[in-house]
């Protein structure tokens, strides 16, 4: 049985006064809740403040991006390492904002991925199509693509214990979203996709949906097969508003 797992990308926003606020924050929110598995992935600036705030809670430390490389003069990045000491264990690679206005290609992302599973941490690994894709009927032909840059240099069972979130990039900071249905027959996909593979492997990993998830949609994105709770933006910034998704998660695991 797959453990849903709701994580907040902060992308680049907040300060010392709101990490330690929001953290407080859904420390309250989500005390005593359980059957959903909660990270967020604050700027890497913030990374050993928030673990800080975060000792003693369920809630995992994430972070947004790692470099391919492990030491050396590579000025501005960060190591798989780092992360790791640092104590962070979710990292989002892949991200289409990563993909569009920093020319990460699949190949680099399917590096980041080896990088990220060598130093035992857990790939979020975000994949999708642009509008233009998507009304091209080729949303199916994108998704299979990024997954294959894994698959084919790492084998299915690079994927034992990661994530994959579904982001169709149209639907990303838009507030428009993926239908219940539309986005349960692409998670779909992509676990079948994967079963062509390793069936054992496809069945266990994490699919989350992001693209637009919030207070108001997240229960019925939840209540399919599929979909193993979300990779949330906007939302993730407002502790009640983030709450509810995770209880949402919860709700739906336990239905």
């Amino acid at each position: 049985m797959r453990h849903p797992l709701v994580m907040g990308n902060w992308k680049l926003n907040g300060n010392k006064h709101m990490v330690n606020e929001l953290i407080a924050g859904l420390r309250s929110e989500l005390n005593g809740v359980d059957g959903c598995g909660v990270a967020i992935a604050p700027p890497a600036p913030y990374l050993d403040q928030a673990k800080h705030a975060l000792a003693g809670s369920h809630i995992a430390l994430g972070a947004q991006n790692v470099d391919v490389n492990l030491s050396g003069a590579f000025t501005g990045e960060t190591s798989a390492e780092m992360l790791k000491d640092i104590g962070a264990t979710h990292i989002i690679i892949g991200h289409s904002e990563r993909r569009t206005l920093h020319g990460e290609t699949d190949a680099f992302i399917a590096k980041k991925f080896a990088v990220l599973k060598a130093a035992g941490l857990t790939p979020v690994l975000c994949i999708g199509e642009t509008e233009a894709e998507n009304e091209a009927g080729k949303t199916e032909e994108v998704c299979a693509r990024q997954i294959d840059a894994v698959l084919k240099e790492q084998g299915a069972a690079a994927f034992n214990g990661v994530v994959i979130a579904y982001e169709p990039v149209w639907a990303i900071g838009t507030g428009k979203s993926a239908t219940p249905a539309q986005a349960q027959a692409v998670h779909k996909f992509i676990r079948q996709h994967i079963a062509q593979q390793d069936a054992a492997v496809a069945e266990q990993v994490i699919i989350q949906y992001g693209g637009s998830v919030n207070d108001k949609n997240a229960a019925e994105l939840f209540a399919q097969p599929d979909i193993d709770g979300a990779l949330v933006g906007g939302a993730s910034l407002k502790a009640n508003a983030f709450a509810v998704i995770v209880k949402a998660a919860a709700a739906a695991k336990k239905a």
